[in-house]
């Protein structure tokens, strides 16, 4: 993956997330060679380095990168926060605001800016809808809903040691479908992310394993996610609020159908008790992020974004331990050491 054409997500924890501080999330990768990043909110599911329109605005790497660690950060503490401080513990309908505020917000944008200018050059037939957005956005939707569930069991420092893991299980994915084939350079990179993340783990003081499960699925959808977008967008080229613009409504109305079977009513009636100023602020500062992705796109080069995206997971990390008093261990600082360094060689080395 040449890292001057593709950018991935630099992962909405993302929500993440269109809440969570997923993904996570963001750059995203041009669809011929998927790799996630680790945790923006909205992770879009292609993006390209493409030249900007001449009336589009831009910023320097120098100002628009801390802006997007500081978005990126935000996302994912405010959603842990929402969920483990204020206990509104319902992660469903939580994705389902986010989604539902972007969708409303890209709109808006479409008609009020030049944003979103890109989606004049997607041809969206309803043949490609039903074969390839609806699928992906079905993944998206699994991926975004068990990474914010994620929180409710397991500290943000574990999730996001854990989240090093979706390089290696694209890579996995991509072999067992002969969409790539393994070499030995890849191969000492997953022994190295997959050690690190064992390490990490095995540190972690408050391992929960249900957490855990929920997290590795989550990893799964993800990179399921990204290899489809592989096989069926291949060279769609979608930067984040264009991809975003297709995608929230799609998941957003896949969470509704989910949001009777596994929280009702419930979430409804905390409402009141979180109020409305918590809800929207969420859900805006999310939204910002991935406006600030739109500008990072073409900030800066691929190994720069890379090693961005390791500074905001380490000061994520800190953040943890500081605000929240999430514990971690030297075992986990090495672990999780070795796993970033597979993860730059991934990157560094194209994918390859």
């Amino acid at each position: 993956m040449s890292t001057e054409k593709d950018l991935e997500q630099l992962h909405l924890d993302d929500s993440e997330s269109a809440s969570s501080g997923s993904r996570n999330s963001s750059l995203h990768l041009e669809a011929k060679e998927p790799y996630d990043a680790k945790d923006e909110p909205l992770p879009s599911p292609v993006s390209a380095r493409q030249p900007a329109p001449a009336n589009k605005p831009k910023m320097s790497a120098a100002m628009i990168i801390p802006i997007w660690i500081v978005l990126s950060s935000s996302v994912i503490i405010y959603n842990n926060y929402l969920y483990n401080t204020l206990q509104f513990r319902y992660p469903v309908f939580l994705v389902t605001w986010h989604l539902t505020f972007a969708a409303i917000g890209t709109r808006i944008l479409q008609r009020t800016t030049h944003l979103v200018d890109g989606a004049k050059d997607v041809n969206m037939t309803k043949e490609l809808f039903v074969r390839s957005i609806l699928p992906i956005g079905i993944l998206f939707s699994a991926s975004l809903i068990l990474s914010n569930t994620a929180y409710l069991y397991l500290s943000v420092a574990y999730i996001q040691m854990l989240k090093a893991f979706v390089p290696v299980a694209i890579l996995l994915i991509s072999w067992t479908f002969r969409i790539q084939e393994p070499n030995r350079k890849l191969g000492v990179i997953v022994f190295m992310i997959s050690s690190g993340v064992a390490l990490a783990s095995h540190g972690e003081l408050h391992f929960n394993l249900l957490g855990f499960i929920v997290q590795a699925l989550a990893v799964v959808f993800e990179a399921s996610r990204l290899v489809m977008i592989q096989i069926l967008l291949h060279g769609m080229k979608m930067d984040p609020l264009v991809s975003l613009h297709y995608y929230a409504p799609v998941c957003a109305m896949i969470n509704l159908l989910v949001i009777p079977f596994t929280e009702g009513l419930a979430p409804f009636y905390e409402l009141a008790r979180v109020g409305p100023l918590i809800l929207f602020s969420n859900a805006a500062v999310a939204f910002l992020l991935n406006i600030a992705a739109v500008f990072l796109v073409g900030a800066g080069s691929g190994l720069v974004l890379t090693l961005a995206g390791v500074f905001k997971d380490i000061l994520l990390i800190s953040g943890s331990v500081l605000i929240f008093g999430s514990q971690i261990t030297p075992l986990q600082v090495l672990g999780y050491t070795i796993a970033l360094g597979g993860l730059v060689l991934f990157k560094t080395s194209g994918g390859k």
